[in-house]
């Protein structure tokens, strides 16, 4: 995620992102999924961190856990969890061959211009071990466009999601779907997405 005017949302919104994530950390099953796909003290990348609150969940469960997001804000947050190595990082910083267990990819890359999501998810396929698993949650809609505190979102739709999951050389296996309200105070639809390597 690169663009300036989302990633000042997230910088001078931080603590009321944090209270958020706090919550919802805590009561989201799909993280325990999530760590029940990856092998004990497997090695994981939380990709799009923000605070860390989902992070620290993987640490608690005995993960190896590295941790990016583009807002100094949330890093700085996250960079005080135990267990959790965060450091400031895009996207485009995923590199590497088979590094990672399980990646965490929990709607960050709707932050992503539309044209460089392929580059993402080949980067994302190459860093996942064989049989790696991937959990990706993105908003549901077409097109894209800034909400009303002027974060920049993509919108897809499942089947677009599986054809850029399969292209990228990724098999997708199953999915789950729901409305909520985020920072915004706006619902909307989502969709979570979990993929092999």
């Amino acid at each position: 995620m690169s663009d300036p005017r989302t990633l000042a949302v997230y910088n001078s919104r931080s603590d009321d992102y944090t209270a958020m994530m706090t919550r919802e950390a805590k009561a989201d099953p799909m993280i325990g999924r999530f760590i029940a796909a990856c092998p004990a003290g497997g090695r994981v990348l939380d990709l799009g961190c923000g605070p860390g609150h989902y992070a620290s969940r993987m640490a608690q469960a005995g993960l190896k856990v590295e941790a990016i997001d583009a807002s100094q804000a949330m890093i700085d947050k996250a960079a005080t969890l135990p267990g959790v190595s965060a450091k400031l990082g895009r996207f485009e910083d995923v590199s590497g061959d088979k590094l990672y267990d399980g990646i965490w990819a929990y709607f960050s890359l709707l932050h992503a211009p539309r044209s460089a999501m392929p580059d993402h998810l080949t980067r994302i396929s190459a860093a996942l071990k064989p049989g790696g698993v991937l959990f990706m949650g993105m908003k549901r809609g077409a097109g894209g466009g800034r909400d009303r505190l002027d974060r920049y979102y993509e919108y897809y739709q499942r089947e677009e999601l599986e054809t850029l999951l399969t292209d990228a050389g990724l098999t997708p296996d199953e999915h789950w779907t729901g409305k909520a309200a985020g920072l915004s105070g706006h619902p909307e639809g989502w969709i979570v997405i979990r993929a092999h390597g």
